[in-house]
This record gives structure tokens, sequence and C-alpha cells, in this order.
């Protein structure tokens, strides 16, 4: 195969749509603004267009760097121990010290979700924790929103043989490719104009949601009464939103939902996954938590329930949650009946929480709290952001008012 080239089953005027599309779109690239991308080397054909389109937005370096999963693997089978404790601080130093000189941020998702499936959990769950205490003076410009970043997806084979294991690579690359670009709007006549459509819709929920001013939202659905407080000055956002920099961008394509900041020291109840957590490798399904003052205190999963409690034992925070967000039933994503394995997607399936850090930007006037603020306002810290779904047509929503008004919100996964 030409590397040049994409393999034959992406169409390459709709691949260069894509790279269109997250310059314009996802980051909005200023003219002489410089751009740090990173992306699995099987993505390269998408790449490349991508860095073809910042340059022609003005852009003032471009600096990607691949990932391999054979290189990945070599590390699990052959480094010594001490390895999996460590990880390469001056590196994410240097990515922190760009974003801070205002370097925009891209990742292209599309790595195998299974790909350390096989290696030793406890070396993975090592390697991961390293790995992100290293990376948090970047990731907090990220949470904090510091700067415009972007995420997207490429249909690797890799990742296309996992979600359509029964037919044949082209043929998996094939769908996962149709798949990414509808959920994109890459079918719409001018995407960009598409977009701008879908961010106002988001747009519209989201200001209702901030008027509304609800003190907490009731989750109830098969396995699930759960009351998620909302963060004290807690603000909804989605789709399209400004950075502390200024500049309009959406952090994630596709995106269909709306989220918020829950207040980490008020969620009471229990909660069922709807869908299945990709995570390191392995997959965690059927997850039941219960909350306790904002806390997980009982936790167990059908599947993968080692790999969730090393997730809950990371820290302090991470048994806490750093995210709420409403995505409908009816979604797109939801609709085309595929699970991803990539949070990217399968949480613009259904509506879901997150285990975590918190984003900043999800407060009012968020640019201009400390993180001591963020904190006594409900905002979680931890090294973790984990996304996993809960949301389904059989969830109801109620907003609840701080005088316990209640006011429905979702109706059987819909929008109420």
């Amino acid at each position: 195969m030409n590397a040049h080239q994409p393999p034959p089953a992406i169409d390459p005027a709709k691949l260069d749509k894509l790279a269109e599309v997250a310059i314009r779109v996802g980051l909005n690239l200023q003219p002489g603004q410089d751009l740090f991308l990173t992306a699995p080397v099987a993505a390269l054909p998408l790449v490349r267009r991508i860095a073809a389109h910042a340059y022609k937005a003005g852009a003032g370096i471009v600096t990607p760097m691949l990932s391999d999963e054979e290189v990945t693997l070599a590390r699990y089978r052959h480094a010594p121990d001490a390895s999996f404790d460590r990880a390469p601080g001056w590196l994410y130093e240097g990515v922190a010290k760009a974003f801070s000189q205002n370097t925009a941020r891209l990742a292209v998702v599309g790595d195998n979700p299974m790909l350390l499936a096989n290696e030793d959990p406890a070396k993975v769950g090592r390697a991961a924790k390293a790995n992100a205490k290293a990376y948090q003076p970047a990731l907090e410009k990220i949470t904090g929103f510091d700067i415009n970043w972007n995420i997207l997806a490429f249909p690797t084979p890799a990742w296309a043989r996992q979600v359509f294991p029964d037919v044949a690579e082209d043929v998996a690359v094939a769908r996962l490719t149709e798949a990414i670009f509808a959920a994109s709007r890459l079918n719409e006549a001018d995407p960009v104009a598409a977009w701008a459509a879908h961010n106002a819709a988001l747009r519209s929920r989201r200001d209702w949601l901030n008027g509304q001013r609800f003190a907490a939202l009731h989750f109830t659905g098969p396995g699930t009464d759960l009351t998620i407080g909302l963060a004290d000055g807690h603000d909804w956002q989605g789709g399209a939103s400004p950075a502390k920099n200024g500049i309009v961008c959406n952090p994630n394509i596709p995106t269909e939902e709306v989220f918020t900041t829950p207040h980490a020291r008020r969620v009471e109840g229990h909660v069922s996954s709807t869908k299945p957590l990709s995570h390191q490798g392995s997959l965690i399904d059927g997850i039941q938590v219960r909350f306790e003052e904002g806390r997980i205190v009982e936790a167990k999963a059908a599947r993968g329930e080692a790999v969730l409690t090393k997730v809950l034992d990371t820290d302090e925070g991470a048994r806490r949650l750093g995210e709420v967000a409403l995505v409908p039933h009816s979604s797109p994503i939801s609709k085309s009946g595929i699970l991803f394995y990539n949070t990217l997607f399968d949480e613009n399936a259904s509506c879901h929480i997150a285990l975590g850090q918190c984003y900043s930007k999800c407060f009012v006037d968020g640019a201009s709290l400390t993180p001591e603020q963020i904190a006594a306002q409900g905002g979680n810290k931890s090294l973790i952001h984990i996304d996993w779904m809960i949301g389904s047509g059989e969830v109801d929503i109620d907003g609840v008012h701080e005088d316990g008004r209640r006011v429905p919100v979702f109706r059987k996964g819909e929008w109420a």
C-alpha cells in the first residue's frame, strides 16, 4: 500500500473534508498559531491532510507525534519491571510549555482498543498512573480549556477489526469509515455549515438548562436511582464554545452532548452502566456502583471488575464525579447500533458520567476561578477523567430545584 494514500475503503475526498472540519470547526485554528498533533502511525494519510489544511489556515508550525502499536507492545513484552512506574515527564513539560504559549492541540484517535487486553493488568495500571501523573501539567491546560483543542477519529484496520470482527478487514474498514464520516457530518453537502446548525441546536439545550439553575439531576431506570447534585455556580456547555484564549472551538468531533460539573460531595444512590467501557485494552461491562456523599462506596462489574477497582483506586478523586452529560437515546451514534469501543463515539450515544477530574470551564466565570475556589464550589480533582454510559431508552431524568420542585428533563431517553 502507498503510505501517501488512505486504504482503498476510505474515500480520499471525504478524508480531506474531515481534515478541513478538524481545522476549521474542531480547532478554528488561527493565523500564526502553532499546532501539536498526536495520532497512530496508521492515520498518517489524515495527518498529512490536516497539516496541509493547517498551513492553508496560516498555522505557524505543525508538530506531529505518531504512536505505533508494535512499539507499545514491545515495552510490555521486553521492558524491565521498573519501566512501568515511569513516564516521559520531560516531554509533557514541553507540551505544557507549548500550551502556555497558545499552541493548539489536536488528537487523532484510532488505536486498537483491545491492544493491551492480553498484557499484565498490573503493569498496564502502573504505566497509566505514571503517565497520568507526568501528563498532569499539560492536562490542566486542557481541562482548564486554556487553549483550543480537538479530538477526532481515523478508521484504522486494527480498530475496525474490533468493531466488526465477523467480516473481512477491508469490509470492516469500509463500515467503520462510513460510521465515522456520518457521525462527523461529512455526508452533508457543506459539513462546515452543518456543524454550525448542529452547534446552534446544542446551544439552545445548553441555554435552557442554564436558565433552569437546577440544584440536582435525578436519574431513574433499570438498576438506577441516582441523584447527582450540581456544583455551585455550575455552567452547562455543549458544542462550540470559547477557550480562555478567546478562540471558539469544538473539542470533540463528533459531539451530541451538553455537559456540566457535578458537586463532588453531593451524589447519592446507585447506577448501572448501559454500555461497556473500553479502557486501556480491557472491556469493563455491567458496571454497578453506589454513591454516598459523592463517593463510590461499592463497585462491581460483570466483566473487568479488577480493572475497574484499579481505576477507582487511582487517587482520592477517582471515586467521585467530574462530569455529567446529557445525550438523547435517538442520537445518530446511538441509532447506528454500533459499539465503537472508543469513548469519543460511545459517550455520544448515551447520557454519561465521568469519574475524576472536572472541567473548570463548566463554572460561571470559570476562567477566573482558582483551583481552590473550584474545589470549594464542588469541583473534583483527579489524575483521571473516564466517561461511562448510564443512559438508554428506559432512563428518565428530572431536574430538581433548590426548593424541591421537579421539572422533566428526559423521558424514556429523550428530551422532555
